[in-house]
C-alpha cells in the first residue's frame, strides 16, 4: 500500500508518495541479467547487447507515443451558471448564513454583468486558439510569473521504495541503474516508442494486444475516438516534451522554460559542485553502463571539499532576485558554464544524508535539503542519500503529475526487472577524470554577498516548516474499497474532521485534479469541504455519538459526493 505523506506547499493537498508492492520487492530477473542457481541469493551477469533494443529502450510501444495526440477532445469550457452553481456550493459550507445571502447577490449579479461579458470573450479566445486548450496558457503563466520561491511552494518529491535486494543497494550502484532506466525511458520518448499514456476503465477488455492492434491501424486524427468506444481514455502527453534537457530560466517578472533536445550530458551534483559527462554517443545512443558506471563513481569518490559558495542556493530564491542574480553570473563570465548545466538531461544529487527509517528525516532531506546540493530548477532531480534511498524532486512549471507519475511507474518497473549492474560489475577501463567535467564559477563580492543572505532566507524558510506522519496499521486503501468507500474522500474527509475537532469549524480546502484527458489539459480544483463532510465532523463531535451503522451512512454520503465533485472537476461540462 502506498505510504502517503501530506506536503504543505503553497497549494494545499499535494502529497508525497513512496511506492511499495511485492512485486518491486520480489521481482524475477528480466532480460539484462542471468542468475546464479548455485547461490541463495541473486548474482547478476551482465548480458546486454548496448546497441540493441534491449538495452537502449525501456520498451517499444506498438502504438507511436503521440498517436492519440491529434484526437483528443478539446476541454470544454463550463457554462456560466454551473460555475456559478458549484461557487456557490462550495462556499455554502464555510459561511454564515448572512454571509451567504450577500455571497449569492454578488454571484447574481456578476452572472448577469461582467460575468457574461468575461465568458464571452473567454469563448473567443478559445476559438481562436483550436490548438490548445482555454487554461493552458494561463495556467503556465501562473507557475511562471509566481515570484515566489519554488521550494517548499511548488516543488513536490516522490519517494522510491528502499532497495533492498542483495547487490543493488550501495549509491553509485542504486545511482547508475536509475541513469540507465531513465535514459531508456527518454529515447523510447524520443523515438516515439514509449508507450500512450492511456487511462483505462475496464483494462481487462481494453488493456489488451487487440486494443493495441486496432488503434495502431486507426488513423491519428480519430484514434482517440477508436479508445473511447472501448471505455479508453487517452490522456494528453503535450507536457512530455519538456522533461528532459530543460529547465526553468529566471526572468524578472516571469520565468522562461528553455529546452535543449540536442544535448548528450547528464548532471550530477555533490557537496555543492557539478558535474557533467556525456551519458549517449554523437548518434544519440545510451553508453554502456560499464562507462556511465565509471563515470558515476568517479564523481561519488571525487574528493574535492564542499563549495564554500555554491549558487544552488540561488534556485530558492525569490525570482526576480534569483533574476538578477543570474545576470550577474552572466556579466562575470559564467553564461557558458549556465548554459551546460541547463541543458543537461536532467540531474541526479548525491547526498551525504543518513535517513534509516526517520519519516522526518526524509521528507525535509527530499522536500528541500540544505539548499546547497541542488537545482531546483532543472525539469527534475533524482536525490540518492549516504543510505541509498532515492526520490524524485521536480519543478512544477512544466507539466503535472501525468508525465511524473508515467517516468516514476515505469523506470520502477524498469529497475524490478532488469538492472544494468550490480555490486560485483565492474566500471569500463576507462579514464573517467577525462570524461567528467566539474563546472567552475567565477563569484563577484556581490554575488558573494547574495548567496549568504539567500542561505539566511532559506533557513528560514525551511525551519519554520514543521510536518509529522501517522501511519495506521489497521487503516488503508483496502478497507475503504471493502466497504465501497473511495479512499480519496476518506483521506479528505479525515482532514476535515481533524481540523473541525481542533477548531470547532470548516475551512475551504484545495485539492487538485487532473484534466488530461482533454488536449493540453492541466488541473482543475476540488474543494472537498461540503455540506456532507460538514454534517460528519458535527456527529462526531456530539455527546453522544451516532451509532456506526449512521456514522457510515454519514461517510458514504461524503464520498459519494467528493466523487461526484471528482468527476465534475475532470470531466466539466461532460460529466
Amino acid at each position: 500500500m502506498a505510504k502517503m505523506l501530506t506536503a504543505h506547499g503553497r497549494h494545499l493537498g499535494r502529497c508525497v508518495v513512496q511506492l511499495s508492492s511485492p512485486s518491486q520487492q520480489t521481482a524475477g530477473l528480466g532480460r539484462g541479467a542471468a542468475m546464479c542457481r548455485l547461490h541463495s541469493s541473486p548474482v547478476w551477469c551482465s548480458t546486454f547487447d548496448v546497441k540493441s533494443d534491449d538495452y537502449q529502450y525501456i520498451h517499444k510501444s506498438k502504438i507511436p507515443t503521440m498517436h492519440f495526440q491529434k484526437s483528443l477532445l478539446r476541454l470544454p469550457i463550463p457554462a456560466l451558471d454551473k460555475t456559478c452553481e458549484r461557487y456557490l456550493r462550495s462556499q455554502k459550507v464555510i459561511l454564515s448564513s448572512e454571509e451567504y445571502q450577500r455571497t449569492e447577490k454578488f454571484v447574481t449579479q456578476f452572472k448577469e454583468g461582467i460575468g457574461a461579458t468575461l465568458q464571452f470573450q473567454l469563448k473567443d479566445i478559445d476559438k481562436a486558439n483550436k490548438h490548445t486548450s482555454y487554461i493552458c496558457g494561463p495556467w503556465f503563466d501562473m507557475y511562471l510569473s509566481d515570484r515566489v520561491p519554488v521550494v517548499l511552494n511548488y516543488n513536490p518529491f516522490l519517494a522510491f521504495h528502499p532497495e533492498e535486494r542483495p547487490g543493488l543497494s550501495d549509491p553509485v550502484i542504486r545511482v547508475t541503474n536509475t541513469l540507465v532506466s531513465s535514459l531508456r525511458f527518454m529515447r523510447s520518448l524520443r523515438d516515439s516508442v514509449l508507450e500512450p499514456v492511456v487511462y483505462h476503465l475496464n483494462p481487462a477488455k481494453s488493456d489488451t494486444p487487440m486494443f493495441r492492434k486496432i488503434v495502431r491501424w486507426t488513423p491519428s486524427a480519430i484514434s482517440s475516438y477508436a479508445a473511447y468506444a472501448q471505455k479508453a481514455f487517452p490522456l494528453d502527453m503535450s507536457q512530455f516534451g519538456n522533461m528532459f534537457n530543460s529547465t526553468r530560466i529566471p526572468k524578472l517578472g516571469k520565468d522562461v522554460l528553455r529546452t535543449y533536445p540536442k544535448a548528450r550530458h547528464m548532471l550530477i551534483m555533490k557537496n555543492g559542485h557539478f558535474y557533467v559527462f556525456d551519458v549517449l554517443d554523437k548518434d544519440g545512443n545510451i553508453l554502456s553502463p560499464e562507462h556511465i558506471h565509471a563515470c558515476v563513481s568517479y564523481i561519488y569518490n571525487d574528493q574535492t571539499p564542499p563549495a564554500k559558495r555554491s549558487i544552488a542556493i540561488f534556485t530558492t530564491e525569490n525570482r526576480d532576485t534569483w533574476a538578477k542574480c543570474r545576470d550577474e553570473l552572466v556579466e562575470a563570465g559564467n553564461e557558458a558554464a549556465l548554459d551546460v548545466l541547463d541543458a543537461a538531461a536532467f540531474n541526479i544529487v548525491f547526498d551525504e544524508a543518513i535517513l534509516g527509517d526517520d519519516p522526518i528525516k526524509t521528507y525535509h532531506t527530499f522536500l528541500h535539503g540544505d539548499g546547497n546540493n541542488r537545482w531546483f530548477d532543472k525539469s527534475f532531480s533524482l536525490i540518492c542519500t549516504a543510505d541509498s534511498q532515492l526520490a524524485l524532486n521536480f519543478e512544477h512549471g512544466w507539466g503535472d503529475g501525468v508525465a511524473v507519475m508515467n517516468y516514476f511507474t515505469e523506470i520502477t518497473k524498469d529497475l524490478a526487472n532488469r538492472p544494468s549492474i550490480n555490486s560485483d560489475s565492474r566500471p569500463a577501463p576507462i579514464d573517467a577524470s577525462k570524461l567528467v567535467r566539474r563546472l567552475e564559477f567565477t563569484l563577484t563580492p556581490s554575488l558573494e554577498a547574495a548567496i549568504d543572505k539567500a542561505h539566511q532566507s532559506y533557513e528560514a524558510n525551511t525551519s519554520a516548516l514543521k510536518c509529522d506522519v501517522l501511519e495506521p496499521q489497521f487503516f488503508g486503501k483496502k478497507l475503504c474499497k471493502k466497504n465501497k468507500l473511495s479512499p480519496d474522500a476518506l483521506m479528505q474527509l479525515g482532514l476535515q474532521a481533524a481540523y473541525y475537532l481542533q477548531n470547532g469549524e470548516t475551512v475551504p480546502t484545495y485539492e487538485s485534479c487532473s484534466t488530461a484527458a482533454f488536449k493540453h489539459g492541466r488541473t482543475e480544483t476540488v474543494r472537498p469541504a461540503t455540506l456532507e463532510t460538514q454534517a460528519f465532523c458535527k456527529a462526531i463531535t456530539q455527546a453522544q455519538l451516532p451509532s456506526h451503522s449512521e456514522l457510515k451512512k454519514l461517510m458514504m454520503e461524503c464520498s459519494k459526493m467528493h466523487g461526484n465533485l471528482t468527476k465534475e472537476a475532470a470531466m466539466g461540462p461532460r460529466f
